[in-house]
């Protein structure tokens, strides 16, 4: 059997996707750190970024973002109704993720031409999805629920599906590892390269060490394995 069709993203995203290896997961209370927290994750090598919408200065944020910095690909978490669908693609949103599965959400993306992964932790989330014509799947919260291990037996019935993931929840620089060296796996996401602490403090030296730091591994794990 062929795989699934992919309707709720492009070929282009989950390339992109996939050639980045990390989404860096942002939570920006002020509208005044946006730049410099994503000039400090581009320093670093990281250029995906998932901007939350959950708080009042994630939209502002985003605009100064998308216009002062193009080469970043910027999407959205947290989306979680219809208004914030077509308010995310009015922005030029390059992709959205969400907590969970929706499937009036993910329709929506796919009316508006939204990009979009929907988030799972059981077979019967990975079975809506599939349903909806989604291929790549957030799988959240990734450590609390099992881990690699858990995904990979959760998604085993599905392989010939050639469905892949991206875990968070719980993900970070210690286990960050066992999940980019599983063909499961097309992207990490994660919170601890530039947390909402270190964002607030202003550390942007220590978000760009973060960022090198998780871009070396999956340099190296890239190069030792036949998997991209």
């Amino acid at each position: 059997m062929q795989p699934i069709e992919q309707k709720a993203l492009s070929e282009e995203v989950i390339q992109k996707i996939n050639e980045a290896g990390i989404i860096a997961v942002l939570i920006v209370d002020e509208v005044k750190h946006a730049l410099p927290v994503a000039e400090a994750l581009l320093a670093g090598g990281v250029n995906a970024i998932e901007l939350t919408l959950r708080t009042d200065a994630a939209m502002d944020a985003a605009r100064l973002i998308k216009k002062e910095l193009p080469e970043i690909m910027l999407g959205f978490g947290t989306v979680l109704t219809r208004d914030q669908v077509k308010a995310v693609v009015d922005l030029g949103a390059d992709f959205a993720v969400s907590p969970g599965c929706n499937p009036k959400i993910v329709e929506e993306a796919y009316q508006q031409g939204l990009p979009f992964a929907p988030g799972i932790m059981t077979p019967s989330d990975i079975e809506i999805a599939v349903e909806l014509g989604c291929r790549v799947l957030k799988f959240f919260p990734a450590e609390t629920s099992g881990g690699i291990k858990h995904l990979q037996s959760m998604a085993a019935p599905y392989q010939y599906l050639g469905l892949q993931f991206i875990p968070l929840g719980g993900v970070n620089i210690n286990n960050a590892r066992t999940y980019l060296e599983s063909s499961l796996i097309t992207a990490i996401g994660g919170s601890w390269v530039a947390s909402q602490q270190l964002i607030q403090a202003e550390a942007w030296s220590t978000i760009e060490t973060n960022a090198k730091q998780i871009r070396s591994l999956i340099t190296e794990i890239r190069n030792n394995s036949n998997l991209f």
